[in-house]
C-alpha cells in the first residue's frame, strides 16, 4: 500500500508522496465542498428543490434523494469489463429508469453516483464553468493545491497509478474522476475540515450524518454514517473518522481525518485490488500509530 500523512497541516514523510492515483469516490467529497461553496456565497441553498427532480441538494449530498445507482446494472459492469465506450449520460439514465424514485426523498438512504452527477451538473450550471475548471476555482486554488485534475478520457490517465487495471475509460464515472498525488488528497481533506474554505457552520452540517446501522463485516466502522459528501463515524478503537473511501477497477483509496486532543491528522491510503476494508483498516492503523 501507498500512503501519505498530514499532521496539523504539515505533510509527514510518506511512501512515494508524489504517486498520482485515481481518487475514485473521494471525488464526491470535493464535489460536496464545491457545492457548499456556492451555498456559502448565497448562490444556492441546501434545501431548494433541483430541476432534476423533487429532491434537494442536501438530499443528493447525503444519498437521501431516492435515486438508484448505475452500479446496480449488470450491463454496466459488463461494459466496463469489455472496455467499451461509455454510454452517453442519457442512455445511462434510461437504462437505470433514473426518473423512477426508489423511495420518497428524505425517507431513506441509498448510495447513488447518479445523485452526484446531478451535483456536478448543478455546479457547472451555477458557475457557468466546465466541472474541472469549477473545482479548481472553487476548491483547489483556495486550498493551495495545484496538481489535481479531472480525468475524462483514457489519455488523461497516462502516468496515473491505476493498480491492477491495465485499461480504463474514466468516462464511466459520470460525476467525474479526479486524479492527483496522495499527499494532495490528504492536504485537501485536512485543509477543508480546518475551515480554510467553508465556515464552521457549514462544516458542522457537512459532518451531520445519517447513521447507517451497526458494524460492517470486514470493515473497521462500528457505527458508520454519511453526511454531506463525507463518511463519518466511530471506528474500531472508538476514534471518529471523517473522509471517504473509493474504489474502481484495479485500486481503492481511503482518505480520512481524525482529531486527538489538540492534534489533527489526515491519512490517504492507496492499494491495488478491491478490498475497501483493508485500506480503511490501514488508515485507522496509521492514524492510531501516529498518536502513540
Amino acid at each position: 500500500m501507498l500512503f501519505s500523512l498530514v499532521s496539523n497541516g504539515s505533510p509527514l514523510t510518506p511512501d512515494r508522496p508524489d504517486a498520482t492515483v485515481a481518487w475514485w469516490s473521494f471525488t464526491k467529497t470535493v464535489l460536496a465542498a464545491a457545492a457548499l461553496s456556492l451555498v456559502r456565497d448565497g448562490l444556492i441553498t441546501l434545501d431548494d428543490e433541483l430541476p432534476e427532480g423533487p429532491f434537494t441538494l442536501r438530499q443528493l449530498l447525503r444519498h437521501e434523494a431516492g435515486l438508484a445507482d448505475y452500479g446496480e446494472l449488470a450491463d454496466y459492469h459488463a461494459a466496463v469489463a469489455r472496455h467499451e465506450t461509455p454510454w452517453p449520460a442519457e442512455e445511462m439514465l434510461q437504462r437505470l429508469e433514473a426518473t423512477r424514485l426508489r423511495y420518497a426523498p428524505g425517507s431513506g438512504w441509498r448510495y447513488s453516483n447518479v445523485g452526484y452527477w446531478y451535483v456536478a451538473r448543478l455546479i457547472e450550471r451555477v458557475t457557468g464553468l466546465e466541472l474541472g475548471e469549477a473545482l479548481s476555482h472553487r476548491v483547489f486554488t483556495p486550498l493551495g493545491l495545484s496538481r489535481i485534475r479531472l480525468a475524462r478520457t483514457e489519455t488523461d490517465l497516462h502516468g496515473v497509478n491505476m493498480g491492477t487495471a491495465t485499461q480504463y475509460n474514466p468516462g464511466w464515472v459520470y460525476h467525474g474522476l479526479l486524479v492527483g498525488p496522495l499527499v494532495e488528497a490528504a492536504l485537501c481533506l485536512d485543509r477543508l475540515l480546518t475551515g480554510e474554505l467553508l465556515a464552521h457552520s457549514l462544516l458542522d452540517q457537512m459532518q451531520t450524518t445519517r447513521t447507517l446501522g451497526g458494524p460492517i463485516p470486514g470493515r473497521p466502522w462500528s457505527a458508520p454514517g454519511y453526511g454531506l459528501g463525507l463518511m463519518h463515524g466511530p471506528v474500531d478503537g472508538g476514534r471518529i473518522l471523517s473522509g471517504h473511501t473509493g474504489g474502481g477497477p484495479g485500486s481503492v483509496v481511503a482518505i480520512y481525518n481524525s482529531v486527538c486532543g489538540q492534534e489533527r491528522t489526515t491519512c490517504a491510503v492507496f492499494s491495488d485490488g478491491a478490498d475497501e476494508g483493508a485500506v480503511e483498516a490501514e488508515a485507522v492503523r496509521l492514524l492510531s500509530e501516529h498518536w502513540v
